[in-house]
């Protein structure tokens, strides 16, 4: 559980919510690791010289655990910080998607505008409004606002054997063109899909797609996708 911090002055900016998510995530991907200055500029395409700059300002505001040429790990306050961010993209996300109409390829680079707004009671109203949903358009959850984040236990279309199905719940590569691309397939989410075949030549699948039509998907596009059930 997080204690939710109003006073304005101790907000972090625009730049530095964008730090701090990004390493959120990087550490994530790599539990346990601690994540390096190389990576982070290669996630927000900057300079690892402005990327060492940044990491000593938010060690010196408690919000990461910074030691030059060893890496990086959040405080406890900087993933408050960094999950309250990806709280707001998320149902900015959800608001695009089911009340303007947007196409889940689309909503990335708005939300990210969206997701600096530094409004608490704007967050929960909007929150309630979409009726307090638990994940964003691609199957990721969205952290609750003490913090709490779901965990769900996904497989990996990767992981399949022939004859193993489920429903389309969740995309690891959020990117326009792959979300396109899964469109084109009938691949998006609540699709379900069943593995008729994998080629052990290059582990691409031969997929049917909603007891329907069937598709052939390389290993790249199962290594991103998830199902459930």
């Amino acid at each position: 559980m997080f204690t939710l911090v109003t006073d304005p002055s101790a907000l972090p900016s625009y730049t530095e919510e964008n730090y701090l998510k990004a390493i959120y995530k990087l550490s994530e991907a790599e539990p346990g690791v601690e994540v390096s200055t190389n990576r982070i500029a290669e996630v927000l395409q900057t300079r690892a010289a402005s990327v060492t700059d940044m990491l000593r300002r938010l060690g010196e505001k408690e919000l990461l655990h910074y030691q030059r040429y060893r890496g990086v790990s959040l405080t406890h306050e900087g993933r408050r910080l960094a999950l309250l961010t990806i709280r707001k993209h998320r149902l900015w996300e959800v608001f695009l998607v089911q009340k303007l109409g947007f196409n889940w390829d689309e909503v990335h680079e708005v939300a990210e505008e969206m997701e600096h707004l530094q409004s608490p009671l704007l967050i929960r109203r909007l929150d309630e409004f979409l009726d307090f949903p638990q994940f964003d358009p691609h199957g990721d959850p969205i952290p609750a606002e003490d913090g709490a984040i779901l965990r769900p236990r996904h497989r990996l279309v990767a992981d399949l054997q022939p004859g193993d199905g489920g429903t389309v719940v969740a995309v690891k590569n959020t990117s326009a063109p792959f979300l396109q691309y899964l469109d084109k397939v009938g691949l998006s989410l609540g699709a379900q899909l069943e593995v008729l075949d994998k080629v052990s030549f290059d582990n691409s699948l031969e997929i049917k797609v909603n007891n329907n039509g069937t598709a052939l998907i390389s290993a790249e596009v199962s290594r991103n996708l998830f199902v459930a059930g």
